[in-house]
């Protein structure tokens, strides 16, 4: 609320993670425990994938109806990764310019572009130690040995942006969760340009 009243726009607040370190749960939790917080926006992705109950909650949409809405301006930022497109709704600009944090399912690879459109942008990094992935990426049944070895390795890779925090989520899942919910807090409410 202090941004707004300063003129500065709010921090974008990336959370970022390796498939299987469990983001889209963290996030779930924090989204719930945070919903006193009407002052925190936390973005729902334009996906070129179908719904469903064990992905993130995001809006489904076909590559063809994402490229349009890419040209029509509908989005305030948006990727292509693993094959898909990702989209961050224009609404995000807005919300930031008035001075209030916003949090997203961000991607490692787009971070030094997503700082660049966003200068504001804080990255929180969720980790988990390469055995409990390998598990995790193993119990999903999605992905060859080979897939999983290539996943594990790319997640300990550093980050074109510095993280703001690391969380490590190898274990208990409410400390984990517990930690992302006081990052956020202290990212939306400290954070200035």
């Amino acid at each position: 609320m202090q941004g707004a009243a300063l003129g500065r726009p709010g921090p974008l607040i990336a959370v970022v993670g390796p498939s299987g370190v469990g983001k889209d749960t963290l996030l779930a939790r924090a989204r719930a425990a945070l919903s006193g917080r009407p002052d925190i926006l936390f973005v729902q992705r334009s996906i070129t994938r179908p719904a469903s109950a064990d992905a993130e909650t995001h809006v489904p949409m076909t590559a063809e109806a994402f490229e349009e809405a890419e040209r029509a301006g509908a989005f305030a930022y948006s990727w292509r990764a693993h094959g898909l497109g990702y989209g961050l709704p224009a609404s995000l600009t807005e919300h930031l310019a008035a001075g209030r944090p916003a949090v997203v399912n961000g991607s490692r690879k787009v971070l030094a572009g997503m700082q660049e459109r966003f200068p504001t942008l804080c990255v929180i990094q969720i980790v988990a130690a390469p055995d409990v992935l390998a598990a995790r990426l193993a119990a999903r049944g999605r992905e060859s040995a080979d897939d999983i070895a290539a996943r594990i390795a790319r997640a300990g890779e550093a980050l074109p942006v510095a993280p703001a925090c690391i969380i490590d989520n190898s274990g208990d899942i409410d400390r984990a969760a517990d930690a992302l919910v006081a990052a956020i807090v202290d990212l939306a409410d400290t954070t200035r340009l």
